[in-house]
C-alpha cells in the first residue's frame, strides 16, 4: 500500500493499463506459501489495510484506489497482486497430510477434476451435458465419496445404471481420486492465471493426474 499524489500521470497510466476484471480471483496463501483460498478485490483491500500481506507473487491485476487526504493532497493506492501471502492465519488444512483432509464434493469441482471428460466414453462435454456417476453403485453399496465417483455424459450413465462398470460391460479409463487442498483450491477457481495455475501446481503430489488434465482442460 502507498501514497500517489491526486494527479500524478503514474497513477492515470497504471490504472489505464489494467488488464484484468475487478471480478478476476486472488490467490491467498499463508506466509510459508500454502494456498489458502480465493479472496475478490475488496477482501484483498482488507487485507492490505489491515497490515496481513506480508508478500505478493505473480502478475499486477488492479490498482485499487482510496481517498485523498485533504490535508497532504495525497491519494491511498494499493496494488494488488494475483498471489498474496498473509500473515495471522492458522489451521491451514493444506498442511494435513494423507487423509486427514477431504474437500467436500460437488459436480462443479468434480467435472473440472475430470477435464470435462466422460470417463467412460472419453468425450468432452459442456458442464449442463455432464452428470455424476457412482462407480460401485448406491445399490450395491457405493458412496457418494471422491473416490467412488467419476464425471459421465447422460447417455454413457444411463447405459450403465445400477451396475458396476464389469457388469455393464463399460471400462473406465482413469482411477477416481480424492483431491489434495491444493487441488482443490485450484478446482474451485474461477478464470485461474498462468501463473496461478503454475503456482497451485506446484503444491500438488508429483503423481498427480491433475498435471495431464490440465493441460487437456485448457487445450
Amino acid at each position: 500500500m502507498s501514497d500517489i499524489e491526486a494527479g500524478d500521470p503514474r497513477a492515470d497510466a497504471r490504472a489505464d493499463a489494467r488488464a484484468h476484471p475487478l471480478s478476476q480471483q486472488i490467490l491467498r496463501t499463508d506466509v510459508s506459501g500454502m494456498p489458502l483460498e480465493w479472496v475478490d478485490y475488496r477482501e484483498a483491500a482488507r487485507l492490505y489495510h489491515t497490515g496481513q500481506v506480508a508478500y505478493t507473487c505473480g502478475t499486477l491485476l488492479y490498482r485499487l484506489f482510496g481517498g485523498t487526504s485533504a490535508l497532504t493532497g495525497w491519494r491511498t493506492v494499493v496494488d494488488v497482486n494475483s498471489i498474496i501471502a498473509t500473515i495471522g492465519h492458522t489451521g491451514n488444512p493444506g498442511n494435513l497430510r494423507g487423509a486427514a483432509y477431504t474437500p467436500p464434493l460437488n459436480n462443479q469441482t468434480l467435472f473440472r477434476r475430470d477435464a470435462y471428460l466422460c470417463l467412460y466414453c472419453g468425450l468432452r462435454f459442456a458442464y449442463g451435458q455432464l452428470s455424476r456417476d457412482h462407480v460401485t453403485p448406491f445399490s450395491r453399496g457405493g458412496r457418494d465419496v471422491w473416490s467412488n465417483v467419476v464425471t459421465a455424459c447422460r447417455r454413457c450413465n444411463n447405459a450403465k445404471a445400477s451396475r458396476t462398470p464389469e457388469q455393464a460391460g463399460m471400462q473406465l479409463l482413469a482411477v477416481p481420486f480424492t483431491p489434495t487442498y491444493a487441488e482443490y483450491i485450484y478446482l474451485k477457481g474461477r478464470r485461474v492465471l498462468a501463473d496461478q495455475m503454475e503456482y497451485l501446481a506446484a503444491h500438488f503430489p508429483r503423481s498427480s493426474p491433475l498435471h495431464r488434465r490440465i493441460q487437456l482442460w485448457r487445450n
